[in-house]
This record gives C-alpha cells, structure tokens and sequence, in this order.
C-alpha cells in the first residue's frame, strides 16, 4: 500500500507521524514515500498548516497530530 506523507524538514510532528507509520508497516505492508511541500509551490500553499498529513493510496487519513489508532482502523478496514 503506497502511502504518502506531506511534510518538512524540522517538523517534530512529522518525524513522529513517520514513526508510527515505521511501527504499522511491520503490520501491514506500507511503502512510505515522504514529500517536502516546500519544494512543490502547490503542495505548500494546500497542506502549509495541516502537516504531517497521511495519504493511502491516494485517500487523505489524518494529518497534525497522527494517531497511530486512526491509521491502524483505517487500514483494518481497508484491508477488508
């Protein structure tokens, strides 16, 4: 499952939203692909206060404050 996260550099949200997705892909199988919204002018003027924010395949989960349990749900449920 491709997921992708918006984020920057020195984002202490964003180091730990990809910590909880490191811990999921044990459980699940996830490819992270990290996007810096500051090097697409697009990307920072939509996601600019929202990040980290979490998109599997294509789907917007969370973003701010990631919560490993909303992925977790999300993925059970998409898994089914």
């Amino acid at each position: 499952m491709q997921v992708t996260m918006y984020s920057k550099e020195n984002c202490s949200l964003c180091t730990k939203a990809k910590q909880v997705i490191e811990e999921l892909s044990e459980e699940f199988p996830l490819d992270l692909n990290e996007v810096d919204i500051y090097k697409d002018d697009e990307l920072l003027e939509k996601y600019q206060i929202m990040i980290p924010v979490i998109e599997i395949d294509g789907n917007e989960v969370e973003y701010g404050i990631i919560h490993k349990e909303a992925i977790q749900e999300y993925l059970n449920r998409y898994l089914k």
